[in-house]
């Protein structure tokens, strides 16, 4: 997701910073000022509807991994359309605006598919892949540091700023099936969401109801169109962009008072009443400048000379205040200003088809419940349309919606008796072709009667090859397989679960430790009774039990071997007291982390003679490696060379 536009590098001297906060916010105020008056003289365009797009894709390597190559890819395109974001696995295109007529699906979604050529041509000189997916399931911790932060002034600053007003690392908790709680201290959470962000434009008279519109349905259309389950191996909401960016990116202290501060990516909390600029005053009133940032541009001067202004500092901090559906002001190619809605609640992919659908979706609810509800503020509850919008990110298309008439209704049968119909009477309404109108909302039609957004379809996948592996690598597989999908563009609707034999095991699948490693642990603490550990090793089957602080820091480990030593000395000593673990355990342990390489991790375990290995990240055990796990991958690897490069011996 987006998280700074391209502007001019902000101010970032702190002694000159409050002076420089004062000058943005006079510039800010005389944009609005200048806005205003734009539309008192109606300088606006109006009577133009057009529909526009943003790209956001990953890139992973032949494994299935993130793959940190944005630059390279950029360089090989030498594109404008193709921008970085802000982490190095991720890149953005952006799509030309198209008129709202006709054949605009169609031409969309071949803007998309150019788009998506040109991008995986360029990627496979790096041996790289293109993948379009809300989360990537297979990023880990490791991938979210700044090392794999763009190198872009405007990054750097962002990360800067919201680390000084946090005061510092912040928790990350979200619950779902797994539920996840960590700590971080950079903005590189935010780069695991990737999104396709959508654009309509809307005359100013309009805005105020359109926008309400907006809010209206961003529930239903969001729980038709989920595809983000999975982070940090983590089963969690259907949709977990939603929790994950406003975490990512929230600047607001924990406070023990009574006093609410409002998020910086924020749904809203009421409906507008008439104009855009109620929008951007309560955006001024509450969120301080996070960029200050000098600007020549005197927007009234330019309006009395007959010019349109870009508002720059209005646009600037506007990038800086995440609606889930944006108030955006622009200027045309042959100077025109207009306005738009920006809808950032999509995921990416899983296929332009089914981004499309999406799409489609929207736009036609967008004019559909327009010509059904003359003021859709009469209809919903703003309470009930936000709790509609979180409910449909947890649950996808299981979530309770509440509807026009006082109804709750699961989302499944409101997307199949209402929503659907409303949004093709708007579709055929704005004149759209009826054989894309079809193909678009047969889409969304196939997802709701199956069942099977993409999110719903990760996780079957996932149970799949979670029962035959270690999860991480399973995570990898899940991610090739999407790419893979992808490549055929059929609808998710139509995609077959992984089976455990779907690919080959190769050495990409098993260049690194975290790949295979064990993660579902038992441990004891150095200050258990060792009877513990002798009972965890018949029950679990195990010879390895590692000892943990309380603090989940790796403190030791103890053997079989070390089990069997103990018992031989208790006997001959007649020891029968209870002997803490702390006793026994090797401290210390020789360790891997989970980017140690297979040949290294092999190559230490055969220099100290040892069967297991600790794995550790930040001095936290988080998983463990044995012989065992090195016969399990090798054997696939040899009996592919036999097949493959081995003739058959005569008898």
């Amino acid at each position: 997701m987006t998280t700074a536009d391209p502007q001019p590098t902000p101010e970032r001297s702190t002694a000159a910073g409050a002076e420089a906060q004062r000058a943005f916010t006079q510039a800010l105020l005389r944009d609005l000022e200048a806005l205003e008056i734009m539309l008192e003289r109606d300088l606006i365009e109006a009577g133009v509807n057009r529909i526009g797009a943003e790209q956001e894709l990953a890139i992973i390597d032949r494994s299935g991994r993130p793959y940190p190559v944005n630059e390279q890819i950029l360089e090989a395109l030498n594109d404008p359309a193709f921008v970085p974001e802000l982490g190095r696995f991720n890149i953005e295109c952006n799509l030309t605006p198209i008129h709202f007529s006709a054949d605009c699906l169609g031409r969309l979604e071949d803007q998309i598919h150019a788009h998506l050529a040109r991008a995986r041509a360029a990627a496979h000189r790096f041996d790289a892949r293109i993948i379009m997916t809300g989360i990537l399931p297979s990023l880990t911790k490791s991938d979210l540091t700044l090392a794999n932060l763009t190198d872009r002034p405007r990054y750097h600053a962002l990360n800067e700023t919201l680390t000084r007003l946090r005061g510092g690392p912040y928790e990350l908790s979200i619950d779902g099936v797994d539920d996840l709680s960590i700590q971080h201290d950079s903005v590189m959470l935010e780069a695991a969401n990737t999104s396709f962000q959508v654009h309509f434009q809307v005359s100013p008279d309009q805005f105020a109801r359109k926008y309400n519109i907006a809010q209206a349905i961003a529930g239903p259309v969001l729980a038709a169109a989920c595809n983000s389950p999975i982070l940090l191996g983590r089963r969690l909401w259907h949709e977990t962009r939603i929790a994950l960016f406003q975490q990512s990116i929230d600047t607001r202290k924990r406070l023990t008072d009574l006093r609410r501060f409002q998020p910086r990516v924020t749904f809203g909390t009421h409906w507008i009443e008439s104009s855009v600029l109620e929008i951007y005053r309560e955006d001024i009133a509450r969120f301080k400048p996070l960029f200050p940032t000098n600007f020549d541009e005197n927007p009234l001067e330019l309006i009395e000379q007959g010019k349109t202004p870009r508002l720059q500092a209005l646009c600037l901090h506007n990038g800086t205040v995440y609606r889930w559906n944006r108030a955006c002001y622009g200027v045309n190619p042959d100077g025109t200003p207009h306005l738009r809605i920006e809808n950032r609640i999509l995921p990416a992919g899983p296929t332009p088809t089914d981004e499309v659908a999406n799409a489609a979706l929207w736009f036609g609810l967008l004019r559909g419940v327009s010509d059904a509800y003359e003021d859709i503020t009469r209809e919903l509850a703003f309470e009930d349309v936000h709790q509609n919008f979180i409910a449909a990110a947890r649950f996808g298309l299981d979530a309770q919606m509440k509807w026009i008439g006082g109804m709750t209704i699961p989302a499944r049968e409101l997307l199949a008796l209402k929503i659907l119909p409303i949004a093709e009477r708007g579709l055929a309404a704005a004149g759209i072709a009826p054989a894309h109108i079809e193909k678009y909302l047969n889409v969304i039609e196939g997802r709701v009667a199956s069942g099977q957004t993409g999110s719903a379809w990760m996780l079957k996948s996932y149970s799949t090859l979670r029962s035959g592996e270690n999860p991480d690598r399973a995570m990898y597989r899940l991610a090739s397989a999407i790419a893979q999908r992808q490549l055929h563009g059929a609808p998710v609707h139509t995609w077959q679960p992984i089976s455990p034999d779907e690919f080959d095991a190769d050495k990409h699948h098993i260049l690194t430790v975290g790949q295979y490693m064990t993660t579902d642990l038992f441990t004891v603490n150095e200050n258990d009774v060792i009877d513990l550990v002798t009972n965890l090793m018949h029950w679990k089957h195990i010879r390895h039990v590692p000892v943990e602080d309380d603090q989940h820091k790796l403190v030791g480990i103890v053997s079989h071997r070390d089990l069997l030593k103990h018992a031989t000395r208790a006997r001959t000593r007649d020891d029968r007291r209870p002997v803490p673990v702390s006793e026994i355990m090797k401290p210390d342990p020789v360790t891997v982390t989970p980017d140690t390489t297979t040949l290294d991790a092999i190559d230490r375990m055969r220099e100290h003679k040892l069967s297991c290995l600790p794995v550790v990240e930040d001095g936290r055990l988080v998983g463990v490696v044995t012989e065992h796990d090195f016969m399990r991958i090798a054997a696939p690897l040899l009996r592919r060379f036999l097949s493959d490069d081995t003739p058959p011996r005569s008898a």
